[in-house]
């Protein structure tokens, strides 16, 4: 692993990032039906954590001396709430994976206090799961596997 291919995976994850956040925007605007109100207002809060999230993976990508990039991957969108919320609960689920490794990279390079930021993106990146997985009326996957 070197700084640039640290950086280049940073980057997809800012991407995923930029991802979240959009899909959270319009999620939390276009879901209808008293089932998931509650949900709505917490995919306002998450859009919220996510452009927090962006911001420090930014910082992280500029501070191994590349750019960030601007391009989000693609937001599924879909006239069911439920398929939508599915879409983001598997988004969040690869996320966890991604930033699970991610953290594994940093500290074999010795990076550690980018491996502490990704750390603490985790854990809000985990409750979006849960909030996800409750409002769909199920557990939490398991993705320890």
């Amino acid at each position: 692993m070197t700084r640039d291919k640290l950086a280049s995976l940073l980057n997809e994850d800012l991407a995923r990032e930029y991802q979240a956040i959009i899909a959270y925007v319009v999620y939390s605007q276009v879901l209808k039906g008293a089932e998931y109100m509650s949900i709505a207002d917490q995919l306002q809060q998450h859009a919220a954590e996510e452009l927090k999230h962006a911001l420090t993976i930014s910082q992280q990508i500029d501070y191994l001396g590349a750019m960030p990039t601007v391009e989000p991957k693609p937001v599924k969108v879909s006239d069911s709430a439920e398929e939508m919320l599915r879409a983001d609960l598997q988004n969040e689920a690869d996320t966890i994976k991604n930033y699970r490794e991610r953290v594994r990279q940093c500290e074999a390079m010795g990076e550690f206090a980018i491996a502490e930021h990704i750390r603490e993106i985790l854990l809000d990146e985990q409750d979006h799961l849960i909030d996800l997985a409750t409002a769909l009326g199920e557990d939490a996957p398991d993705l320890s596997k």
